[in-house]
């Protein structure tokens, strides 16, 4: 069953082509989600007054790998322990979040931060929130580091 997901573990870029690669997972997007504000653009998401955090938008074969195992691996190429943040990109923008879009990934992404917490000392940070919007972002930043490696 295709299924969609929307996850957020700092600059969109690195983890809109990670998450590209893992089987099973069929599109990405980057944009924003999370906020208040319509419509937002990059510089006022970057400027931290709109909410939103730089997210990407999975569409995954559940069949292939299951929502859990798509978490699993999100995981594992961040670092939730750190507070609105990821390495040098600091604010509320760069976040660890899951936004789940119904209570069966709600109930799943609790379930996986409870059995992870203890391999982080239990000081895991990632933000479980209800999904409300997505808004694409500027074109120039969709498939970015794909783009990049072929010019």
């Amino acid at each position: 069953m295709i299924q969609d997901a929307y996850l957020a573990a700092g600059c969109f870029w690195g983890v809109e082509d990670k998450l590209s690669n893992l089987n099973g997972v069929l599109e990405t997007q980057v944009g924003y989600t999370g906020g208040t504000l319509e419509n937002p653009t990059y510089k006022q998401v970057c400027g931290g007054d709109t909410g939103h955090a730089e997210a990407v938008h999975v569409v995954f074969d559940n069949d292939i790998v299951t929502f859990k195992d798509l978490l699993r691996y999100f995981f594992e190429i961040h670092d939730p322990t750190q507070l609105n943040r990821q390495g040098f990109d600091i604010g509320d923008n760069y976040r660890s979040a899951i936004f789940y879009v119904n209570n069966t990934q709600k109930l799943e992404a609790q379930e996986l931060l409870n059995e992870i917490g203890p391999d982080y000392n239990n000081m895991v940070v990632t933000n479980l929130e209800e999904f409300n919007e997505f808004f694409i972002a500027e074109e120039y930043h969709q498939k970015y580091l794909a783009k990049k490696r072929h010019v």
